[in-house]
């Protein structure tokens, strides 16, 4: 594979970690570093500056100082577009590209906007409104890809040797089960209280149901886990299943972790797939219950529990992934925003995580998600819902990308969502290639 040389006047961690992302992860293609002049010109393949002032006539990007700093500052922004695409911190007339994308793919995949003051939701998270993404209406773009494809033709038009190798379009479906069973499982005093509860409020219908899965506990509406495994046997993908697997609490009200039943139903459907641990409320906030939460799955299972999701997609940057560290878990799929369609990061690739008070990448790879069911809701019938995925899965699909989307157990079987399994397959079948 052809190798591309950068110069630098400065090797620093943030410098390395971005041109790693954007020039290996994304487009395949291997890169070396240099900060010696006479490096960069005894390099007789392609090679580009990325510094103040070019050293010759070479193809050169001026650097913004973001990837040189330490710590975090406010940082002004002003958005500019590139051929149609939004971009920001402008380079001037001399560089080959009128914006330091590599600084600008620093800023928003390391979630740099998170450390900054912000306000937070009812649960602590980070709001997309708060986003650059959605003041300047690109959430919905996978903005740094696109960003690295744009780059790579005007490479290829200087270095017609250049080689890349990206990585190949993949979609990748969560089935997130933070309440495995609606009513069954539950326990003689839960679903005592439920029943009484449905009944007070005129809920015949759930109070019918109620019943009749006390009699026979397949009909729960939420056990859908054959036709799920039926679905990803069909059209082979990768899917993941994510159990919440914690005590009770405010939030975190799933079948006891002590239930034998729902223990062999864990172990039944990690035959089929990969199964890991949708981390608690609690869980997210506490890392001595996080990790008692991944160590009883772990059992259950007779394997490491190696990736994780949070509830309610509680990220709190830096210390969540620190956490997660921590616990040992070396992926997670929790990046995104659970009410808004699009890339919370401006990216479809997966990256590791760098933590900006420590300036170093760590070693947790995220795998951002294009969507949760949730924020599909928001639309007012199917042929919108569906115009707005396929026009994510054609653009994800130009960048070969990978396309994760959470599917919640509560709506794939909920009376507000029905036909909801009906729709899970149809997406599957649409973009699983």
């Amino acid at each position: 594979m052809t190798e591309l040389l950068i110069y630098t006047h400065k090797i620093s961690p943030r410098f390395t970690y971005t041109a790693r992302q954007l020039f290996t992860r994304i487009l395949g293609i291997e890169v070396r570093f240099s900060s010696k002049v006479e490096d960069f010109i005894g390099h007789k393949g392609p090679k580009i500056t990325y510094t103040r002032q070019p050293l010759q006539n070479e193809f050169f990007i001026r650097s913004h100082d973001l990837l040189f700093q330490q710590g975090v500052d406010t940082i002004p922004v002003q958005m500019g577009q590139w051929d149609g695409l939004p971009c920001f911190f402008r380079t001037g007339d001399r560089s080959n590209i009128p914006y330091d994308i590599l600084a600008a793919s620093f800023y928003l995949i390391s979630r740099y906007e998170e450390y900054l003051p912000h306000v937070r939701d009812m649960h602590g998270r980070f709001p997309p409104r708060e986003s650059l993404a959605f003041e300047h209406d690109f959430l919905h773009l996978p903005l740094i890809d696109l960003w690295a494809y744009k780059l790579l033709g005007l490479l290829k038009d200087r270095f017609p040797e250049l080689q890349a190798a990206p990585p190949v379009y993949t979609f990748r479906p969560v089935i997130d089960v933070t309440t495995s069973h609606c009513y069954a499982r539950r326990g003689f005093f839960r679903s005592l209280g439920g029943f009484l509860l449905d009944l007070s409020r005129l809920k015949f219908r759930r109070t019918w149901d109620r019943v009749r899965v006390w009699f026979d506990p397949s009909r729960d509406p939420y056990d859908n886990y054959d036709a799920l495994i039926d679905i990803h046997k069909k059209f082979p993908v990768a899917a993941k299943f994510f159990f919440q697997f914690a005590e009770y609490s405010t939030y975190d009200k799933n079948v006891s972790p002590y239930n034998n039943r729902f223990r062999h139903l864990i172990k039944s459907v990690a035959d089929y797939s990969v199964v890991s641990l949708a981390a608690s409320y609690t869980a997210s906030g506490n890392l001595e219950v996080l990790k008692e939460e991944k160590r009883r799955l772990s059992d259950v299972l007779n394997r490491p529990v190696n990736y994780s999701r949070l509830r309610y997609n509680r990220v709190d940057i830096p210390q969540t992934y620190r956490d997660l560290i921590e616990a040992e878990f070396t992926e997670d799929y929790t990046m995104g925003y659970t009410h808004r369609i699009g890339f919370r990061a401006s990216t479809c690739t997966p990256f590791y995580f760098y933590d900006i008070n420590l300036e170093t990448q760590q070693p947790i790879k995220i795998f951002p998600f294009a969507f949760h069911d949730y924020s599909l809701l928001a639309f007012a019938n199917r042929k919108a819902l569906w115009e707005a995925l396929d026009e994510l899965y054609a653009t994800l699909k130009e960048v070969n990308g990978y396309f994760g989307c959470i599917f919640s157990n509560e709506l794939l079987g909920g009376y507000q969502t029905k036909g909801w399994l009906e729709l899970y397959e149809q997406v599957v079948a649409k973009y699983h290639k």
